[in-house]
């Protein structure tokens, strides 16, 4: 007969694997629903939202793996890390108001991509919506030079020469500049980031390949971590350095083989070859969660099943962990955690787009004051020195098409005085009055 006691002790009422810690924690609003934008995330928690929860294939729920990391602070924003970059998964972080200017620490367990390809997509139009610092992004290397995470930097940028001379007519100061770190990916619990009470160590992961890594975040100050094990097979170091954090997160395969031939109409061995090289199965997964007893496991980067196989998939997760559960998807799921709470709520998405309205406070550096007048970058290279003149030419006169009532100046050549913001005038605008000498 199967145990079904709860592993926190008789809670009647309370579920066999929900804590008595399982409630909202202090910046909830909705208990059940989470609104972008609408939650201050307060110093001391920690707030995880899974973009993305996919390798292949990409559905209408699903998209290319990425989470996102936020800790609260007394800043206007919380500091964020971003933990892969899947195919997709740039819409969400932008539906669920993480200011484009403010998309940036990118950490990628290795280069796949489904678990990069929105890096190439996003980087110019965030540095055209306001990131006009350089790109940061932290990546293994491989074994050769050109299997690295710098490799890959740099021949993206390549890809992207036409469009990055192309957005070279706009403001983008240095947001087309990418620093790399490429961290050894042999190093065993290396440390790849070291900021103001936030430490990232990585490790080796087995996933065919050389290169492909997991990740640790320690927020020191607060006491609370979070792992990503990125893609890879069940190993020791794994249970070693995700040990006893708060969230761990793992990659995860349903092993069924013979209904995935079914499904897909590959022969079983073949499936099974696949899935025994490179991936965690669930029992592999519950069992590394009860190796690293986190205060709640999760499930990321995994094709749902739906209602046939969601039983078999738990089934095989509490064949060895009896604690707090989560899966990472479908897309945008959100967890809140602090020290004696945690919370689990799906977001709530407008179908539009809803890009954050740019604040000028978030173009500052911390604790500078807000001047009256700010300069946009000027462009690089404006368009009369990477267009033939013919193409202007063959351009239809706009007082044509304009009605006589809404017909206006056109502005084609940056003014040489410049184009300015004006911070207070925009933000008193929105109901914000901001001190002289704030």
């Amino acid at each position: 007969m199967t145990d079904s006691s709860s592993p926190y002790g008789k809670r009647p009422g309370g579920g066999i694997s929900l804590p008595a810690e399982y409630r909202p924690t202090p910046s909830v609003k909705n208990r059940n629903v989470y609104f972008g934008g609408t939650e201050e995330l307060l110093p001391g928690e920690m707030r995880v939202s899974f973009l993305g929860s996919t390798p292949w294939p990409p559905t209408q729920s699903q998209s290319g793996t990425s989470m996102l990391v936020e800790l609260g602070s007394n800043d206007l924003q919380p500091r964020r890390f971003f933990f892969d970059m899947g195919n997709g998964s740039i819409k969400n972080a932008l539906a669920l108001q993480v200011p484009p200017a403010l998309i940036n620490d990118i950490f990628i367990s290795h280069l796949h991509g489904d678990h990069y390809a929105d890096l190439p997509y996003s980087y110019p139009f965030t540095a055209w919506s306001g990131r006009w610092t350089p790109l940061r992004v932290y990546g293994p290397s491989g074994r050769t030079k050109k299997l690295g995470t710098k490799y890959m930097v740099k021949h993206m940028r390549k890809m992207l020469r036409w469009h990055e001379e192309n957005f070279d007519h706009t403001p983008i100061g240095d947001g087309f500049e990418i620093e790399v770190t490429e961290f050894d990916w042999k190093e065993d619990n290396g440390i790849c980031y070291d900021k103001d009470g936030v430490v990232v160590r990585h490790w080796p992961r087995s996933h065919v390949k050389d290169g492909a890594s997991a990740f640790r975040l320690d927020w020191e100050e607060y006491d609370l971590s979070f792992v990503w094990t990125g893609d890879g097979r069940p190993d020791e170091k794994t249970a070693k350095y995700g040990a006893g954090a708060d969230v761990f997160v793992s990659e995860g395969q349903l092993d069924t083989p013979q209904l995935q031939a079914l499904k897909f109409g590959m022969p079983a061995d073949l499936l099974k070859y696949t899935i025994d090289s490179w991936h965690t199965m669930y029992y592999a997964a519950g069992y590394l969660f009860n190796e690293t007893q986190p205060r709640i496991a999760a499930i990321n980067h995994y094709e749902a099943g739906g209602g046939a196989t969601d039983g078999e998939s738990i089934a095989e997760i509490r064949a060895h962990w009896k604690g707090l559960f989560m899966w990472g998807g479908p897309d945008c799921q959100i967890l809140n955690i602090t020290k004696d709470a945690i919370w689990v709520r799906e977001a709530a998405l407008p179908e539009g787009a809803a890009v954050a309205s740019l604040d000028p406070r978030w173009l500052m550096p911390p604790g500078a004051p807000l001047p009256d007048k700010m300069e946009l970058p000027r462009p690089k290279m404006p368009r009369e020195e990477q267009q033939e003149q013919f193409l202007r030419d063959m351009e239809i006169d706009p007082h044509l098409y304009y009605p006589p009532d809404v017909d206006r100046p056109i502005i084609q050549t940056w003014p040489e005085e410049g184009f300015f913001l004006e911070p207070k005038k925009m933000l008193k605008s929105r109901g914000i009055n901001v001190d002289d000498d704030e």
